[in-house]
Formats: structure tokens, sequence, C-alpha cells
């Protein structure tokens, strides 16, 4: 094991900097030996997927490549309970070096339970919200990551171009998810500039997605970057295919699944981002408490040409032009 964390409690701060001093090359850790990773996943979707998928390609690429690394993954698939376990379970380990937490619940499960090693979080809409950081410049603490907050603004302009007579938006949320809450009100602001109207129904669980989609009278669907939502996508797609009204996500991965659009983040891309900040951490040369949160700082268009025929939505010749993705 490159650097035994646990062993280094008392030390606080210091464990990064014998982190440093026992493998902190710039390739990667010293022949022979490994480092271990906890990934703690809060639940599955394409998004969340990429996440992971993006930041075990950009270990490799920090020269922590399969020799040289051990991860331990696990899924909570959005139940609390095996949430907690997993993070205890990292928390207790004493080979492990750094944990990535994927998704707001599951990073404020880490940042509560785990404080000998580096936490490491992706896919957190409003870190100082959730309380995980001090602040986005200076973290104060064990935790850092990337956000993949969206640009709201951008994307109801995005509706009211593809679907100018909307004026009715419906949101719907999960309650248990501060990210959540931040984005709703994100969007009220958004629509006050654009002249629309918010209407919102709150969930507790991924089962609930489609009767709330249903209870809403609306023009438009604004799916955000809510994990109990995105999960159940499909149920509020079928609901706004039967209503014949566009849905604007906050993701391309949603929108390749049927939403109508959105201006959103490539979260391979996000998880690569965090990868380069985990082997910073890895190789003593930032400290967590020091390192600002950072986030993709380009968006690409993404369009589902079908999704908006079923809708009734011609799309602009000039918007496919220049998306990154057309389904």
């Amino acid at each position: 094991m490159a650097t035994k964390f646990a062993a280094l409690a008392a030390a606080g701060a210091l464990a990064l900097s014998a982190c440093g001093q026992d493998g902190g090359s710039s390739g990667g850790v010293p022949e022979g030996e490994t480092v271990k990773i906890g990934i703690a996943q809060y639940v599955s979707h394409p998004s969340l997927d990429a996440v992971v998928t993006g930041f075990k390609e950009g270990m490799s690429e920090a020269g922590y490549d399969a020799g040289s690394v051990e991860y331990d993954f696990a899924n909570a698939q959005a139940d609390q309970a095996t949430n907690t376990s997993i993070v205890g379970k990292f928390a207790a380990d004493s080979d492990m070096d750094l944990v990535l937490a994927v998704a707001t619940p599951t990073a404020q499960a880490a940042a509560q339970s785990i404080s000998n090693i580096p936490v490491v979080f992706s896919a957190v809409t409003d870190p100082v919200a959730a309380k995980l950081v001090d602040s986005l410049e200076a973290p104060g603490g064990n935790v850092t990551g990337t956000s993949d907050k969206n640009p709201v603004l951008e994307q109801l302009q995005l509706l009211k171009e593809l679907a100018p007579d909307a004026q009715n938006v419906g949101i719907v949320y999960s309650s248990g998810e501060v990210n959540s809450a931040s984005q709703v009100t994100w969007a009220k602001e958004a629509a006050a500039e654009l002249g629309l109207s918010i209407k919102e129904a709150a969930i507790s669980a991924p089962s609930e997605v489609q009767q709330a989609a249903n209870s809403l009278d609306v023009d438009a669907y604004y799916v955000p970057t809510d994990n109990a939502v995105v999960s159940a996508l499909e149920g509020l797609l079928q609901t706004a295919q039967s209503k014949k009204v566009p849905v604007i996500a906050a993701d391309g991965e949603s929108v390749e699944r049927g939403a109508t659009a959105t201006y959103g983040i490539n979260y391979e891309k996000l998880g690569k981002q965090t990868a380069a900040m985990a082997a910073k951490l890895l190789k003593g040369e930032a400290e967590a408490k020091s390192m600002p949160v950072e986030t993709l700082t380009d968006v690409d268009l993404y369009i589902n040409e079908g999704a908006a025929k079923k809708v009734g939505i011609e799309i602009p010749a000039e918007l496919k032009e220049k998306a990154a993705e057309v389904y």
C-alpha cells in the first residue's frame, strides 16, 4: 500500500504530506506498490455510470493503471441504509487511501463518516448547500471534488427557442436531495427572467416519478440532475409524450434516453477531471482543504430529434448544426 492514511489519522492534514513522501512521483505510485480507492455510487443511471468510467480512465492517464490501483466499488441503488453501510465499510478499511463519492447523498454520507483520508466527490450540484465544503474556493476539510452545476438559464432559454408558446414548466424533484431543491430555486429565478412559470411536484422515491409528472398541468418539463428522477426518467418521458409536451433535461445522457434537448455537461469528462484532482491528492501535490471545487466550463448541445417529433416539435436546422450529438 503506497499510503496508510488510517494510521496517520491523528496527524490530520499531515497525512497528505505523508502520501507525497511515500509515493508522490508524477507518474503514479512506485513499482510494486498500489493504492486502494473506494468508489461509492448512489444509484445506477447513465450520468453517474459515466462519472465512474471517466474517473477510472482519468486515473489511468495519471499513472494509476491496473497494476497500481485497486478499486472497491459499491452501489447503494438509492437506498439510504445501504448508502450509509457502504461508506461505513470504507471508513473502517485501514487500507483505503481515498474515496470517490458519486452524487450528493453519497458524498454527504462519506463526509460524515470519513475524516482520516481524502473524500473526492463528483456529480454534486451544490456542494456548499449540501454542507460538504466551507466554500467552493476553500473546502476547509478532507472533502473536495467536482460539481455538475448545470446552466439552468441557458437550458430554459433553449426551451423558449424550441417551444415559444410554452408558459408553465413542470419540475419533478426529490424532497430528500438538497441539490434538487437548489435547482428548483435556480429554475424559478431563470423562469422569472424569461417570463415562464414553474410548477413543482416533490417525490420521496423513484417509483413516484410518473405519478408526480401526471399531476402537473404544464406546457413542458424540466428535469434537474436529480438522481431519483433520472433513474426513473422513462416514466416522466411517457407522460410528456402523452401530453405532447417537450422535456428539457439537465444532462446529455437523459437526452439520449428520450428527453428533447439540453445544454449539458459531459459526465465522462467530469469523471476524468475528478480523477485529476484525486491523483494530485494521492501524490501529495495538494490538500483537500485548500483544493477548490471544480466544474466543467464547457457545455454541449444535445438534441433528440426523434423525441422532438413525438411531441410535435421541429428542431431548427441551425441548432442541429451546432449540436454535439443529435439522436
